[in-house]
């Protein structure tokens, strides 16, 4: 099982990256204030959730703290940072943690998923996004 010494400091932050920013990307993809707050609970949540997964590489990713995107990134920067992260994170993991790939893509999609569902289910924007997340993680 990998876990965050098996990755470089730069490694680690595409991965983190890659499963806050799908949260995010999912959340600001809908426009509307009200949905928010609830999206953000949830994300905080659902990485709370994981604590407990079989997977040492999620377990530790869900002690993430922050999104590394700062307070007034562009939806443009968060879409490339996001798709950027992921395609890294993949890349990351085929090479030093293969085994540990299909546990990675599905904390992504559940992340994504859950922030989606939080507030009156998927929006055709959020339907969007996922795709654009699935892709960026290599199609799942």
């Amino acid at each position: 099982m990998a876990g965050k010494p098996d990755f470089t400091e730069d490694e680690w932050k595409e991965l983190q990256q890659g499963v806050t920013g799908a949260g995010m990307l999912v959340s600001t993809a809908h426009r509307d204030f009200t949905d928010a707050f609830g999206e953000a609970s949830t994300l905080a949540k659902q990485l709370a959730a994981q604590r407990e997964s079989e997977s040492q590489l999620v377990r530790e990713l869900s002690e993430t703290r922050g999104t590394g995107f700062g307070l007034v990134a562009s939806p443009k920067e968060l879409v490339e940072g996001t798709t950027n992260a992921l395609g890294a994170a993949v890349a990351v993991l085929g090479e030093k943690a293969p085994d540990e790939l299909e546990a990675y893509r599905g904390f992504v999609l559940d992340v994504a998923t859950a922030v989606a569902e939080a507030k009156g289910g998927l929006k055709d924007e959020e339907k969007a996004a996922i795709e654009r997340i699935t892709a960026a993680l290599g199609g799942v």
